[in-house]
């Protein structure tokens, strides 16, 4: 091997070859493009433009004081963060007006604009923000302060107060905690496309009974108090208004009917007006709706699925009022349009071994639309273009990529320009300009990272049969270092829930550090992406329905059965680890197949659903007051006696999404049954670890554990480490 990997590698942040440019912009005119980056390869990012005409590089906004470390930010932009999965820190957002070459930046609290190459200024009293919107005409933003939202003209003079009704438990114009954690709904405003007026949303959460989160490490003992919804009791109650910012008025409720539902999707129109969606609570059904900018609601169609409407983003109005929509109606994603009252119009494609996943760029002038889909059984993924109003006249999409491996695209006003990022299990992500018209390509940022260069190979990717026996599951497995004469022991890297896809050709599988570590100990390491996982069609999903942890399991066993039975990796020799639904599946499969699985490591697993939020727990096992049985048999609290003592759990103390108290009910249920099992508490982390401590000390604990229960002898670096004194086992 060229080089070894060490605890530093696997622990710190970004792992390797991720820092590249990334939320990908074209300007107005499509002469330059705005991305983040981090030049030093860190997590701090700025706001950079390359001007693509000479090549030119430079930065338009930076980090501000205060935005560099986790620790410094305010307890609301530390709940953002893990809501949308942001790892990075400095600026971390931006947006582009629609209309108007005007660009803006909220970084710290505070909002900066600007109109091109120069850096970006500060607008005065637009200070203290939680979220910003700019106008599409370029002339005013609107930002929240405290959960009331303020307009302010970009001509100058003071903000404006638009709402006065936030208070304890009640704001505007922020998405409620449901909303982006499970409905990838991350914004709460909304202007009209000729600026005049905004909708928002009002959230009132005070129905939701309070829960307390102590931060016991402090130095200084303090709290937090969230309103979380569990499974089976209150959501917030959120209501649609629109307002006239050019009156200053707060604006009208809009009677959408959501009741104890979810307000999924807000859509502006070229007209001025919004199209709206709302889901119920039991996500079996999406209702679009019409919204004026005077408050009025008109109901244009409903769509439906089973067992479950996944939502998505891909919902575009064109100029003459028809609607471009993804639907999953035939059982995979297609694209279709729709007449402007809603009416069906053609479908656009069409297939039953490969979906939509998402559209990149609506073209009316050139007739297209560019969207990227699945290839190869979801391992791949690439750009393609196909007419606009009717199927392709070859019955096929244009595909538009060529490499093997993992696509996504950026398009340029007027369709000529596209940016592809595009990565494989053997590279990093590389960065490409491609110009349709001259069929040129140019790199704008090159692959930072080789399996060569970390000193690995990449893994192996292939498809076998599930549990049931004959529909084929994907599978990656990184096989040990250095060749043994004997199947070597295996460790399952697990996570197997729904809306998640982890085996794929791209370097997100093949830069996992922490597998490369295992194998590098002399370890196999498998990931299988089950039934139930995400992009391979309803029906792939659906056995899930009110059963988790059970076809999940049969999949990932007969993985393990099928490595054995072909003398790949040792009988005797399975450990198993994942975190969230991955620490779920790590106590569920040794509970139910502890002749397979020998020892777990979960992190902040998820002990029983009924303690979960309602859209995620409700979605996939109904509402417990009504159908407790789906709970009680997916829950791993009920069979905590079962657990073996070669269980460890860990856990952040301030987790807001799957609470610290998941794992003490699970270790006080295993105390009850004379059971010995360790945790380990991260005191400064959340649901995701962020402290150089947390992911150290996640990090050496877990491949201490799995490489001591199976055998193995701890590399120098990690004994003195863990202070054992000792590289044995045990």
């Amino acid at each position: 091997m060229e080089r070894r990997l060490t605890l530093a590698d696997i622990s710190n942040l970004p792992y390797p070859g991720t820092a590249i440019p990334d939320s990908i912009r074209f300007s107005p005119d499509g002469g330059a493009l705005t991305y983040l980056y981090s030049q030093e390869g860190t997590l701090v990012r700025s706001l950079w433009w390359h001007d693509l005409a000479s090549g030119e590089r430079r930065v338009i906004a930076e980090p501000q004081p205060g935005t560099e470390q986790e620790a410094d930010l305010s307890l609301e932009d530390r709940l953002r963060r893990e809501r949308s999965r942001t790892l990075e820190l400095g600026v971390t957002e931006y947006a582009w007006a629609h209309d108007a070459p005007v660009l803006m930046a909220p970084v710290g609290g505070q909002v900066f604009v600007g109109g091109g190459a120069e850096p970006l200024r500060p607008v005065q009293g637009a200070d203290m923000v939680s979220a910003a919107a700019i106008s599409p005409t370029g002339s005013h933003v609107a930002f929240v302060r405290d959960g009331d939202i303020w307009t302010v003209s970009l001509d100058g003079g003071a903000p404006r107060r638009l709402t006065t009704d936030a208070g304890d438990g009640t704001f505007n114009g922020l998405a409620e905690f449901i909303a982006a954690e499970e409905l990838d709904r991350f914004e709460g405003m909304w202007w009209s496309r000729d600026g005049d007026h905004l909708a928002y949303s009002h959230t009132d959460e005070r129905g939701v009974p309070p829960f307390i989160i102590s931060h016991l490490g402090d130095d200084s003992p303090s709290h937090e108090t969230h309103r979380y919804p569990f499974a089976g009791g209150p959501n917030a109650a959120v209501t649609l208004r629109v307002a006239s910012v050019s009156r200053g008025e707060p604006g009208v409720d809009v009677e959408l009917g959501i009741g104890d539902g979810y307000l999924a999707r807000v859509v502006p129109e070229p007209s001025g007006s919004w199209l709206v969606a709302v889901l119920p609570r039991d996500q079996r059904s999406l209702r679009w709706l019409r919204v004026t900018p005077g408050g009025e609601a008109v109901d244009l169609w409903t769509e439906s699925a089973t067992p479950w409407i996944n939502l998505d983003s891909d919902t575009h109005v064109l100029a003459d009022g028809r609607i471009l929509r993804s639907t999953e109606r035939a059982g995979f994603r297609h694209l279709e349009l729709r007449d402007p009252d809603g009416a069906p119009g053609p479908q656009l494609t069409a297939g039953d071994d490969w979906m939509v996943t998402r559209v990149v760029h609506v073209d009316e002038a050139r007739n297209e639309v560019l969207f990227v889909a699945t290839v190869d059984f979801a391992l791949e993924r690439h750009v393609f273009a196909t007419p606009l109003d009717a199927p392709s006249p070859t019955g096929e999409p244009l595909r538009l990529t060529s490499e093997p491996g993992w696509h996504d695209a950026v398009v340029a006003p007027g369709g000529r320009r596209w940016v592809d990022t595009w990565s494989s299990p053997a590279s990093s992500p590389t960065v490409v300009l491609h110009d349709r018209d001259a069929d040129s390509r140019t790199t704008i940022h090159d692959a930072s990272e080789t399996a060569g260069t970390l000193g690995v190979e990449p893994p192996e990717i292939f498809r076998i049969p599930s549990g049931d026996g004959h529909t084929p599951i994907n599978a990656a497995l990184y096989r040990p270092a250095e060749p043994a004469a004997d199947p070597p022991p295996c460790v399952v890297w697990v996570y197997g829930g729904p809306h998640w896809q982890h085996v794929t050709r791209s370097w997100a599988t093949s830069g996992e550090a922490l597998r490369y570590y295992l194998a590098q100990c002399g370890v196999a390491v498998l990931v299988v992406d089950n039934r139930g996982s995400t992009d391979r069609g309803l029906a792939f999903e659906a056995p899930i329905a009110g059963h988790l942890g059970s076809v999940e399991l049969e999949d990932q066993a007969a993985a393990v059965e099928h490595l054995v039975a072909a003398g790949v990796i040792a009988s005797a020799g399975v450990a198993i680890t994942g975190g969230s639904y991955g620490g779920f599946m790590t106590l569920t499969a040794l509970i139910k197949r502890p002749d397979l699985f020998r020892a777990g490591v979960a992190f902040a697993p998820v002990t029983d659903q009924a303690g979960y939020d309602t859209a995620y727990a409700e979605r996939y096992l109904g509402d417990p007051q009504t159908g407790p049985e789906a709970y009680r048999r997916s829950s791993p609290l009920q069979r905590a006696a079962e657990l073996p003592e070669s269980l460890l759990l860990i856990h952040g103390a301030i987790d807001e999404n799957v609470h610290l108290r998941h794992s003490v009910r699970l270790i006080g249920a295993l105390q009850a049954a004379g059971r010995r099992i360790e945790l380990v508490v991260l005191p400064a982390d959340r649901h995701r670890a962020r402290s150089p401590e947390g992911l150290r000390t996640r990090d050496a604990r877990m491949v201490a554990h799995l490489l001591a229960h199976l055998g193995v002898s701890l590399p120098e670096e990690l004994a003195t480490y863990m202070g054992t004194g000792s590289t044995q086992p045990g």
